[in-house]
């Protein structure tokens, strides 16, 4: 195997350009970690130096390299050069190219983008634009044509949140967007794509031959929940927030030993949501017990926050203790932000633990921002390598392992 990854590209989309570098710091990391291990088994194996060995490596990497690497230390870990960097230009049209700047012919290419990235990113060198979900779009398809074009070998898709996901059923005369989405990323040579938490798994079935990686945030919130003071005790219990979200909190409630309860809502679907105060949800009813105790919920997805702030309020008013929330992709649209920290001012609950899936400047005493890049980049280390996802993509083990120690 290529230890210094020089057949491994990354390209970050303007909005992706944060979680990028951060991948790639630890993708650095995966790679030193992999020689190192590597070498020690070499060198029990055949009775050798390590020096020696390390040697050896880094001269087969060489020769097997397209640019031998002569001017870095041979008898050390090498770490190539992995993001490769691109120019994105916007005219003044709102047309967007996309021109990559190094080869990438032959090379296994991950192209990342934050679509609900809705910070002022870069193009035009030192030019920043606000972009929607829709310009952000665009970017991914003139970047993966550009990547095309250029004669990667492989291409994979980093998306932490899945665009349009909710668009994954139809109710009436609508769109299944989701899926032809995904659909037309395939036709422009996509191979693969990676992301965290998506609405439906059944969107991965819509693919011709495109493969969809769907990871999952839990080891890192269980992490981040039993750091909370008195968070797992006695009195805790896991709460889904509506059905479609049973699967996931009966996931939490069998990792952390703990009972699950079930809030049953009744939507008025001839309603749009349009904040977190006029919401669709009609009736809210609990199926357990919450008096009294800790309350665990965990959901995929929070847009405008209606759905979630009903569902605390409920919870408080059946004399629930400290009210927890986790969400994989927290979008915080509208004024979401706004309604949560008065929902935290009256005590309607205690802490949401989020993930930087999706790019937020949010500092708030009731907001945990759990880092899931190191998730990431051990994926692409493995897909890179060739090797099994089955521990990171089904990750009980890990987790009863952590709760165990």
């Amino acid at each position: 195997m290529d230890y210094s990854s020089n057949n491994l590209a990354v390209i970050a989309c303007p909005g992706g350009e944060i979680f990028a570098d951060e991948v790639a710091f630890h993708l650095k990391q995966c790679f030193h970690h992999r020689f190192e291990k590597t070498v020690a088994k070499l060198s029990e194996r055949f009775d050798s130096e390590p020096l020696s060995v390390i040697n050896k490596i880094n001269f087969i990497n060489d020769v097997s390299g397209s640019v031998p690497s002569s001017n870095d230390d041979i008898n050390t870990f090498r770490s190539s050069h992995i993001k490769v960097p691109v120019n994105f230009t916007m005219f003044a049209n709102g047309e967007v190219k996309a021109e990559i700047l190094e080869s990438i012919r032959g090379k296994d290419v991950f192209i990342f983008q934050d679509v609900e990235n809705h910070f002022p990113v870069r193009f035009n060198g030192d030019g920043k634009k606000t972009l929607s979900i829709n310009d952000h779009l665009m970017t991914l398809f003139v970047t993966v044509d550009a990547v095309k074009q250029a004669s990667a070998g492989r291409i994979t898709l980093v998306l932490p949140i899945y665009p349009y996901s909710r668009q994954h059923k139809k109710k009436g005369r609508e769109g299944l967007t989701a899926s032809r989405l995904g659909q037309q990323l395939e036709f422009l040579g996509v191979d693969r794509i990676i992301t965290l938490d998506i609405h439906s798994r059944e969107i991965g079935n819509s693919f011709h031959a495109m493969i969809l990686e769907n990871l999952h945030a839990s080891y890192q919130i269980i992490r981040a929940l039993t750091q909370l003071p008195g968070a797992l005790n006695d009195d805790f219990v896991v709460v889904s927030p509506d059905t479609g979200a049973v699967d996931r909190n009966k996931f939490y409630a069998t990792a952390l030993k703990k009972p699950l309860a079930l809030l049953y809502k009744e939507r008025d679907y001839s309603k749009v949501a349009k904040n977190a105060l006029d919401s669709n949800i009609a009736e809210i009813n609990l199926l357990g017990d919450v008096s009294g105790k800790t309350v665990f919920m965990a959901d995929d997805m929070l847009g405008t926050g209606g759905t979630l702030l009903k569902a605390m309020k409920f919870l408080k008013e059946q004399n629930a203790g400290k009210v927890i929330a986790a969400i994989s992709l927290p979008l915080f649209s509208g004024n979401a932000i706004d309604y949560f920290d008065e929902a935290y001012r009256n005590g309607l609950f205690y802490r949401i633990i989020g993930t930087n899936a999706i790019y937020q400047e949010l500092e708030r005493e009731w907001y945990i921002n759990v880092n899931i890049t190191k998730l990431f980049a051990q994926i692409i280390e493995r897909l890179h390598a060739n090797l099994s996802l089955s521990s990171l993509l089904d990750n009980r083990n890990i987790i009863v392992n952590f709760i165990n120690h």
